[in-house]
């Protein structure tokens, strides 16, 4: 029985072959040069972002992609179109759920600034993470948003008859990982770079039975740029 609350080898039990999934954060916007937090804010790729997205696609270019998800928001669409193109797909297919976590007051400010106008929440969040953010979307809210932006991607997988990319966000990557593991809280944070991608190989081991799962790459850069990779977000 495939479990509906995890994402877990039941979970992929259905899948009828062995199937990467792909899962790379958008390219650099001017806010992430600055430090600035962006959340549900819209900004574009930058000049640098969009090279990063031109390596992204030549690195997913050998890698079998039968279908390309994103986030609807401008730095991950931008992206996606550029990888696309790349990959000599017909479109990429916009998914709210993997749009970027909602980060509350800290939107639209620089670390900076939100140490000098909430100090107090600026202090808890290095050990809470945004649970230490009143206003911003919560653990639970973004495990749930998780797992069923996993169902989204496994049935592209099975729609496509292969392997499947997603464009997200710094901060709902984290939990795209994290829920693979059936970890319901923030902490251990692990770093995201700009276009920096996450392969999960799934590997079946019969019809119904539960796969065999790996994180094969874990923050990849395909433009070699690990002495550059910012903070989380």
């Amino acid at each position: 029985m495939i479990s509906t609350t995890s994402v877990d080898p039941d979970f992929f039990s259905d899948l009828a072959r062995p199937t990467s999934f792909f899962i790379a954060r958008h390219g650099e916007t001017a806010a992430n040069a600055e430090s600035r937090i962006q959340g549900r804010s819209e900004f574009s790729l930058n000049e640098t972002g969009r090279a990063q997205a031109c390596d992204l696609a030549s690195y997913l270019s050998a890698k079998g992609v039968r279908r390309l998800l994103h986030s609807p928001q401008a730095r991950a669409a931008q992206t996606a179109a550029i990888v696309a193109s790349g990959l000599g797909l017909e479109a990429a297919e916009p998914e709210p759920l993997l749009m970027e976590l909602d980060t509350g007051r800290f939107t639209g400010l620089t670390w900076d600034e939100i140490r000098e106008r909430y100090p107090e929440e600026y202090e808890a969040f290095g050990y809470r993470s945004w649970e230490a953010v009143p206003d911003a979307e919560s653990a639970e809210e973004l495990y749930r948003r998780a797992v069923g932006a996993w169902g989204r991607l496994k049935a592209a997988a099975a729609d496509a008859g292969g392997n499947v990319a997603a464009v997200s966000h710094g901060g709902t990557i984290q939990w795209l990982v994290r829920v693979t593991f059936g970890c319901r809280a923030w902490m251990p944070l692990f770093t995201t770079g700009n276009c920096g991608v996450f392969e999960l190989r799934v590997s079946t081991e019969g019809a119904g039975r539960p796969a065999y799962m790996q994180w094969k790459e874990v923050n990849f850069l395909p433009g070699g740029e690990a002495s550059r990779t910012p903070p989380v977000f």
